[in-house]
């Protein structure tokens, strides 16, 4: 099991900036990714990106690339994710997840560990 724990939500004007870090402890060694996604009220829980943690490789929702970053520091067992240039479409309680299958996708479904959730709200 991996425990989960996100910090750095906040509100924010529309065009500003966050960074959202997640840490994780417990039975790291057997992650294969890690994966930022979001849920507004009344939506369902959508995919924002996610990080392969030997190789770092990344992969983007087409409604924030370009704008987000994800990243991950293993020597703190951490992950990140820089948002810039924020939208009020933007605002949802951002939750981070962690997956031993190697075969990832991007439905939250392939995610057995998942923190508590921060939010971010985006003011216009």
């Amino acid at each position: 099991q991996v425990q989960l724990v996100e910090s750095g939500g906040g509100l924010v004007q529309a065009g500003g900036s966050l960074r959202l870090s997640c840490a994780a402890s417990g039975s790291t060694a057997s992650t294969y990714a890690m994966g930022w996604f979001r849920q507004a009220p009344g939506k369902e829980r959508e995919f924002v990106a996610r990080v392969i943690w030997s190789s770092g490789g990344t992969s983007y929702a087409d409604s924030v690339k370009g704008r987000f970053t994800i990243s991950r520091d293993n020597t703190k067992n951490t992950m990140y994710l820089q948002m810039n240039s924020l939208k009020p479409e933007d605002t949802a309680v951002y939750y981070c997840a962690a997956t031993r299958l190697t075969t990832v996708g991007r439905a939250p479904g392939n995610y057995d560990n998942w923190g508590q959730g921060t939010q971010v709200a985006v003011s216009s």
